[in-house]
């Protein structure tokens, strides 16, 4: 049982399980949530720096952050360790890179599967093939976390068109430490190219929809590949 999923938003309880868990930042600061101060310009630097995580006690995106904080350690620690050295060599031109981090926490997904066809349609934004016709193979072969925080939050009130930014994984072994060990493989001119979206309603029984065949040809949920 993961303790941080029965924390609710209660900040002294996600600190004293961040503290338990010698959650940190690659600075080595413990991780601590702490209602925000001043808007700060540089937010990444002030975590990298303090350690405190800005967190507003009833404002469902800032907990959901705490939990994958919990959740994803050492992950939320590595981009959060590139955005501050990121920005501390961009002279105030945001490089490519931190959009890859940005759009990777906040609607990143960890794919895990052994099987490369069933990884390939993924790539190939075939999402009838992958969600339906290989319901089956879905369920028993790929595992997908979903560690963005933000669209963590839209999943309590689902629309169309919400779609996770997802790297692909070994299929064993602790996916943070994988995607963690993804993030720092990555070269300084990387760019969202990097990350393959993924609709992750379509996976079998999320939403009541996905019963029917007729649901995955919805584009408003379900986009093809650009040209």
């Amino acid at each position: 049982m993961r303790p941080w999923l029965g924390a609710g938003k209660d900040i002294e309880r996600l600190n004293a399980l961040a503290e338990a868990a010698g959650i940190r930042t690659e600075s080595g600061r413990p991780v601590r949530f702490t209602p925000p101060a001043a808007r700060d310009p540089y937010y990444e630097v002030s975590v990298y720096e303090t350690g405190r995580v800005a967190t507003r006690p009833d404002n469902l995106h800032d907990w959901f952050n705490a939990l994958a904080w919990l959740a994803f350690p050492r992950t939320k620690a590595r981009i959060n360790a590139m955005h501050a050295a990121a920005i501390s060599a961009e002279r105030g031109r945001r490089g490519r890179l931190r959009d890859l981090l940005t759009l990777f926490d906040e609607g990143g997904a960890i794919v895990a599967c052994h099987d490369a066809r069933l990884n390939g349609l993924i790539r190939a934004h075939d999402w009838k093939t992958l969600f339906w016709e290989n319901r089956p193979a879905v369920r028993a072969s790929m595992r997908f976390w979903v560690l963005g925080h933000a669209v963590l939050e839209k999943a309590l009130d689902p629309w169309p068109g919400i779609t996770c930014k997802a790297i692909f994984v070994p299929p064993r072994g602790d996916p943070d430490l994988h995607a963690a060990a993804w993030l720092r493989s990555l070269p300084l001119e990387a760019t969202p190219r990097e990350l393959a979206a993924l609709p992750i309603f379509g996976y079998p029984g999320w939403l009541p929809e996905s019963e029917r065949a007729a649901f995955y040809e919805d584009a408003r949920f379900f986009r093809g590949a650009r040209a």
